[in-house]
């Protein structure tokens, strides 16, 4: 049995806890690893590691930092297929999708390259009588990030390598569900020229968790996850005076107006709301049918959903892989009969889907729903699972208003060729990433991701100059020197002037 440990001082370590969790190949149903839990003593040792590493890590030019960055992303590339693979075979996720993830990170490293213009401050002469001011960003000390099992490379690849490249040193605390490709990119770090104790990996659960959020050398936590703990996470940071970014939950919606690209929103819907088995926070989750369209989009999707192929995640035939557990698996299919107990309308029905050869995988098939309801837990909850719900609404304003009213705030879309009402759109609704004509709308790396409402808890997105921003601290210094190093010698008795 293979067993993963932790990654700290440049190095596996083993630790000292005897705690340990199974982690599942989701395809086959079948245990194939086991990963260590670390203890708070662990926890904390390796922060002290990467405390004394900081030393030094934060006095390097920039440019330093970023041709480690450069190397980084060279190894990235040429170990991609292997990455992916580690992805695949621990989140289940298809190869193709595993690997557009990896990418997604990658291009995060990419504008961490750029660090050194990144950090350039502002200047200003004569801001008084021979007195100067300017501003510079200097680095926190040991950081962490706290990630979730569905994008074991991606979202800690969100904050580490702009948290690194700003000097910092970093903690990840990655699912345990998952938790081989982190320490893969820590081996490639460290091959990358990175100094050791700069990025370490600490597996871990709840324990770990809490042991982040009370030691007092670390003085960031960054997080994505589920609003709960999202909303723990940031609790407890600022309890213990931390800066915190903390993304949470979603349930992000799709409008499909009258006049739209029927076709193009279709489609989009599929990939959006069954990609990557629907565990993505930027899964479209709901497809707000406007005006008369609810029969043909349903009449579309349903056609589509029951043709979906649902296999392993190395096969390339297969369009969406298996759920991550046995115990998701069992919690989506619950939203399922939640759904038809509360009235909806379950056009297809994935529940009982068996793949020759994979019994025992954690598979489902799209579900779709019609005739949901505002009321309905299966709208206001995030199921995160391939389960698409279609709403039938009248107008552009109901629609707006039904995501308005939701408590999440993270991604929404809307299908249509009047530009009035995508303006319209973009400009009031309350959320924090908007797609027009664009399914999924995730920013790229030199913007920011970051929802509104209960998807984000403390004032910072992730990446971009937010991250730039949330890794360092600001710093102004105003500046006079005294007139007389120019001046002739005087043999006179100095007196006051």
């Amino acid at each position: 049995m293979n067993l993963i440990e932790h990654y700290v001082g440049g190095k596996v370590i083993p630790g000292n806890s005897d705690r340990k969790a199974k982690i599942f190949n989701p395809a086959t149903g079948e245990q194939e690893s086991e990963v260590k839990l670390a203890s708070k003593a662990d926890l904390d040792q390796a922060v002290e590691v990467a405390k004394k590493a900081f030393e030094t890590w934060s006095l390097k030019p920039a440019l330093q930092r970023a041709r480690v960055m450069f190397k980084f992303k060279e190894l990235i590339e040429k170990n991609s297929d292997e990455l992916t693979k580690l992805i695949v075979s621990e989140h289940g996720k298809v190869y193709e999708d595993a690997r557009g993830s990896l990418t997604r990170g990658l291009e995060v490293v990419e504008f961490a390259c750029g660090i050194p213009n990144l950090l350039k401050g502002e200047f200003s002469e004569n801001v008084g009588t021979n007195v100067d001011s300017w501003s510079m960003r200097q680095s926190l000390g040991v950081v962490a990030g706290i990630t979730p099992f569905n994008f074991p490379a991606m979202v800690p690849m969100w904050m580490f390598p702009i948290a690194i490249a700003c000097g910092n040193t970093f903690i990840l605390k990655p699912s345990e569900k998952d938790p081989s490709c982190p320490m893969r990119l820590a081996e490639l770090l460290t091959e990358a020229g990175l100094p050791e104790g700069v990025f370490n990996v600490v597996n871990g659960d709840k324990e770990s968790v809490d042991a982040i959020l009370e030691n007092k050398d670390i003085k960031a936590v960054s997080f994505v996850g589920s609003t709960p703990i999202a909303k723990y996470i940031y609790e407890n940071s600022a309890k213990n005076e931390k800066r915190v970014q903390a993304l949470g939950g979603a349930k992000n919606h799709l409008v499909v107006m009258p006049d739209c690209d029927l076709d193009g929103a279709v489609n989009g819907l599929m990939g959006a709301a069954y990609g990557s088995a629907g565990e993505r926070c930027m899964a479209q989750s709901v497809a707000l049918a406007v005006g008369d369209i609810g029969d043909e989009l349903v009449s579309r999707l349903s056609k589509k959903a029951e043709a979906l192929k649902v296999g392993p995640g190395m096969d390339k035939n297969s369009e969406m892989g298996p759920l991550v557990t046995k115990e998701h698996l069992e919690k989506v299919k619950s939203y399922v009969d939640l759904g038809v107990e509360e009235g909806a309308k379950l056009v297809v029905d994935g529940r009982n889907l068996k793949l020759q050869g994979y019994e025992n995988g954690f598979y489902i098939g799209g579900c779709l729903f019609d005739h949901v309801s505002k009321d309905m837990r299966v709208y206001k909850e995030e199921i995160f699972g391939p389960v698409l719900s279609v709403i039938r609404v009248k107008t552009f304003e109901d629609a707006a208003k039904l995501i308005n009213d939701h408590e999440y705030g993270n991604g929404v879309s809307i299908y249509t060729r009047d530009g009035d009402a995508a303006r319209t759109f973009a400009s009031k609704i309350q959320v924090g990433m908007v797609g027009i004509n664009v399914p999924i709308p995730v920013p790229m790396a030199f913007h920011s991701f970051g929802g509104w409402k209960r998807s984000l808890f403390g004032d910072s997105a992730m990446h971009g100059m937010e991250g730039i921003k949330f890794y360092t601290k600001l710093k102004t210094v105003t500046s006079r020197w005294p007139s007389g190093i120019r001046s002739n010698a005087e043999f006179v008795m100095p007196t006051m002037k």
